[in-house]
């Protein structure tokens, strides 16, 4: 993980491209891609970029979201309401729906895999029994 210094008081930490790329453990690539997107917006000082903990919290999000399976636009919207003030039924119940989705999507690929694993091992005892009829 990225070592960095503590802010002074009063000031925010602030993190470096490849501190937040160590961080998450991702590409310079990546974190420029997810920029160039709009879904994080870290500052410009010249041609460096300096992330915030906003930045580094809707990473988390986005790379969370990937590993999930959804795709990019969900992950907007839903990062979109992370950032809108909590509490708000109608954003709750979006979420809430697309989790339900990404799950019932989830549990039909884990049906589809054991399907395709038990024809699978059919096959292999089928090709087996041949195998030990041609000895």
């Amino acid at each position: 993980m990225a070592t960095r210094t503590e802010a002074p008081v009063g000031t925010e930490q602030t993190w470096t491209i490849r501190e937040v790329a160590e961080e998450f453990d991702v590409t310079h690539r990546t974190v420029r891609h997810y920029e160039e997107l709009g879904l994080i917006t870290p500052e410009r000082r010249g041609t460096t970029r300096i992330y915030h903990r906003r930045d580094r919290t809707r990473l988390g999000l986005i790379l969370r979201g990937k590993r999930l399976g959804f795709p990019l636009e969900e992950i907007r919207t839903i990062i979109d309401l992370y950032d809108a003030p909590r509490g708000r039924r109608s954003q709750l119940e979006y979420v809430l729906a697309q989790i339900d989705e990404r799950r019932a999507d989830l549990e039909q690929r884990r049906r589809d895999l054991d399907d395709a694993l038990a024809e699978l091992g059919r096959f292999e005892q089928r090709c087996r029994e041949d195998l030990d009829r041609t000895r």
